[in-house]
């Protein structure tokens, strides 16, 4: 049938079917509609599948390109598949892109995770950029691997790591719900990213602490007093940052001058109540003051409707600052206040590190120290002593803040702690 008969039933709307040839006809509705449908037969039985509507218009078929979908629906039921089978089957996502599969898998993720920001942050702040938009099946080993060199270029060798597993994972899941054939990051390895990691043994000595603490006052208007108070609580508690940083007044008792870290921030997966020293309890109280009312102890310096406390990477990029690793307002470097004073460079993760060192400095029992730290005891120990090394860990904490007191107060006079009991 040619294209102006075919015009001629279209206009005339007399309902019916008209058979334009292998399979394909032409169907006038009563009220007057015009489609294209194919007739097939699979599994012995006789079906029926519309393939669009007639027309020159976009969004509608014409002859030639009705034929186009008549020969594809043909060769799918020479593979077995049903065209209108599988448009009934339950569930059918379609992933086009990275960011397709990988916003469905990170939505699954975030149901098995403890903090499921941090892949989220991870893929939408180095992965996304640079894959998200590409067809999934136009990625490549050599996309992976550039993504990979790309932050390991930018002095984050451990993130590039963090990103070619990640993408081995997402990649993976592609793989097992059929999303693609091929995992193009599988033949990838930690040379081709950011190397092999070595645990990090960087600790602060008392003199450059003294040296550090100076140069944060010295630079007040770079590093904010609530950063200076922040890194002052992790040298003197040895917490965890995530755990530092979401914690809310409410877990502080002011009267036992103590602090509840509850199972859901601490890493372990246990809580734990650790003791406040008087100096701590001096900063904290100046926290307080800062905070003006909110339940947060550093609370969110921006409007966020994602949490009301600081960001992860608030106190690592004042520091980044410091180190001469950021650009200012005109876009110029930043000098390396902290390199210049003699201070190598070092993560908030290792005054943690630092922390426990000064401990067992201190004469701390390893035991004791470990439990000022909040690590996690292992094999038998972990089942049988349940002792929680309160009082022992009151004294560990108490004598490292009067070691660290006179470098962090600067010979300021120590505000009291507030003698209300919130909890």
């Amino acid at each position: 049938m040619k294209s102006s008969e075919l015009k001629k039933i279209a206009k005339a709307g007399n309902p019916g079917k008209y058979a334009v040839g292998d399979g394909l006809y032409l169907r006038v509705s009563a009220e007057g509609s015009v489609f294209w449908i194919v007739r097939y037969t699979i599994h012995g039985k006789r079906r029926e599948i519309t393939v669009g509507r007639y027309g020159e218009l976009a969004g509608m078929l014409s002859l030639a390109q009705a034929r186009i979908e008549a020969a594809r629906v043909k060769d799918e039921v020479r593979q077995g598949i049903d065209p209108i089978a599988e448009k009934k089957r339950p569930g059918q996502v379609s992933f086009n892109t990275v960011n397709d599969l990988a916003y469905d898998w990170l939505k699954d993720k975030a149901k098995r995770v403890k903090n499921p920001q941090i892949p989220q942050r991870l893929y939408q702040k180095d992965i996304a950029p640079l894959i998200g938009e590409l067809s999934l099946t136009r990625v490549k080993p050599m996309d992976i691997r550039n993504l990979c060199a790309k932050i390991a270029d930018s002095g984050r060798p451990t993130v590039a790591n963090d990103a070619l597993s990640m993408c081995k994972q997402l990649f993976s899941f592609g793989q097992r719900i059929g999303a693609i054939e091929h995992n193009p990051a599988l033949p990838l390895k930690p040379q081709d990213a950011g190397g092999e990691e070595k645990s990090r043994t960087r600790i602060l000595s008392i003199e450059e602490l003294g040296i550090l603490f100076e140069v944060l006052r010295t630079n007040s208007d770079t590093f904010t007093r609530s950063n200076y108070l922040a890194i002052a609580l992790l040298l003197c508690l040895g917490v965890r940052k995530g755990e530092l940083i979401g914690a809310k007044w409410e877990e502080f008792n002011t009267e036992a001058m103590t602090w509840a870290l509850p199972a859901s921030r601490s890493k372990t997966g246990v809580g734990i109540v650790i003791p406040l020293a008087p100096p701590v309890a001096g900063w904290l109280n100046e926290l307080r003051f800062r905070a003006a009312g909110s339940e947060y102890v550093f609370p969110a310096r921006r409007a966020s409707k994602r949490r009301g406390y600081i960001s992860d990477d608030t106190l690592n990029h004042a520091l980044s600052k410091l180190f001469g690793q950021k650009v200012d307002s005109k876009k110029q470097p930043m000098p390396n206040v902290l390199g210049q004073a003699g201070i190598e460079h070092f993560t908030v993760h290792d005054l943690r590190r630092t922390c426990r060192s000064l401990l067992s400095a201190l004469g701390t029992p390893s035991h004791i120290a470990e439990r000022c730290i909040n690590h996690k005891l292992k094999g038998v120990e972990a089942i049988y002593d349940r002792y929680d090394y309160l009082d022992e860990r009151r004294d560990s904490l108490s004598s490292l803040a009067s070691r660290l007191e006179a470098i962090i107060n600067h010979n300021a006079n120590i505000v009291p702690f507030l003698v209300e009991h919130t909890k």
